[in-house]
């Protein structure tokens, strides 16, 4: 029989996460093989995957037509479904979470992306999710801009599972660890157990390549002066999101020697793991693995879509990859400040994000407006 590589990564201290929920797959059963047989320890979900889930779909219509006899509204409709779903999914992940000491078995659920720039909306709607779904494993995701880590700090203070989403730049990245950091502590002051929460850190990677390769592509069409210069800006195409991912990785062991995260774990803390997100490769010249084989490593998580789980288990190359070429990978970043490759990675970060959020708020209100259709033609007249 040929070897699935997902259970092999596994042995390197990863866990695999899919990226994808909808209902069809908690009713054939698919989601309940891929957890039991195939490694998937994790669910991700976000707007883009429930408009997709559901739109167009007619195994909603029963639940739907229920939530017009009832007057919901259709955003309260919208929060039946896409309750049920993550309740259900995490009733299949529940024997993970169990065997893993809640480590693993978690689903996460986004609050809506248009306060992504609210605090205290965050706060209140990561609350409500998480009182409402009333499942232990849970993960509330919230946005890492700079608004949303003060509700980061406070719902983790009140024992809120988080993914805190949309990390590009690495210094977001060790914002958000200190916000995990910051609100445990907070519970401790409070003589509060902190030994059952559990926070990944969503770092982006396609995303970044996709953005800056672009940009690599524009001086390349405008001509360079010599085969050198040609050859410099080629070879930082496709490299910059893993090369960010391994420096951000080496962060988060700094973050875990210092003496404040010990004296958490010292408690019974949980380490916030790395979660590499938009694994999808989006250049077809570029492996459909290569977001997975380069960052294989302890204590991360990869959430990958469905597509790139079936080439993972198939042609996944592992071993310990994610503390390779970490040199290298800091004088690739390093270099895209020459004035030949001249590429302001700190721009693209924060356009990254903005993009991000836009990116989860347009699949959001195109869902709600479907559903609003939806609503009229199933309503009786």
């Amino acid at each position: 029989m040929a070897t699935n590589h997902l259970l092999e990564i596994k042995n390197h201290g990863q866990s695999i996460w899919m990226d994808n929920l909808s209902r069809d797959i908690i009713q054939s059963g698919e989601l309940q093989n891929l957890v039991e047989n195939q490694g998937i320890s994790g669910i991700t979900s976000n707007p883009a995957i429930f408009e997709k889930a559901i739109t167009g779909n007619a195994i909603y219509d029963a639940d739907i037509e229920a939530g017009i006899r009832a007057g919901l509204p259709t955003y309260k409709i919208y929060e039946s479904l896409v309750f049920a779903d993550i309740r259900n999914a995490c009733d299949i992940l529940r024997p993970v979470y169990d065997a893993t000491n809640g480590l693993d078995g978690y689903v996460s659920i986004e609050v809506p992306p248009t306060i992504a720039h609210d605090t205290q909306a965050t706060i209140a709607e990561a609350r409500r999710y998480f009182q409402e779904i009333g499942r232990e494993n849970v993960m509330i995701k919230i946005p890492g801009t700079e608004a949303c880590l003060p509700a980061v700090e406070a719902v983790i203070a009140e024992g809120i599972n988080v993914n805190i989403t949309l990390l590009f730049a690495v210094q977001s990245y060790i914002n958000a660890a200190w916000a995990y950091i910051r609100g445990l502590e907070k519970r401790v002051n409070e003589g509060k157990d902190i030994s059952k929460i559990a926070s990944v850190a969503s770092f982006f990677l396609s995303r970044i390549d996709s953005n800056v390769d672009g940009k690599i592509d524009a001086k390349l069409q405008l001509g360079v002066d010599d085969i050198n210069h040609e050859a410099r800006l080629r070879a930082v195409r496709g490299k910059i999101a893993i090369a960010n991912a391994k420096i951000a990785y080496q962060e988060y062991k700094n973050i875990i020697a210092s003496d404040r995260w010990q004296a958490l774990a010292a408690k019974g803390a949980k380490v916030q793991r790395l979660l590499w997100a938009s694994t999808s490769t989006k250049d077809p010249s570029y492996s459909d693995v290569m977001y997975v084989n380069e960052l294989i490593g302890a204590d991360t998580v990869n959430t990958l879509p469905p597509a790139t789980i079936k080439a993972c288990a198939d042609h996944c190359d592992v071993s310990d990859s994610l503390e390779t070429g970490v040199a290298e990978a800091s004088n690739l970043m390093e270099s895209l400040k020459d004035s030949d490759i001249n590429i302001n990675i700190d721009a693209v970060m924060s356009e990254l994000l903005v993009e991000g959020i836009d990116k989860f708020v347009q699949p959001f209100q195109s869902l709600m407006n479907s559903l609003e259709g939806k609503v009229k033609l199933l309503s009786p007249v």
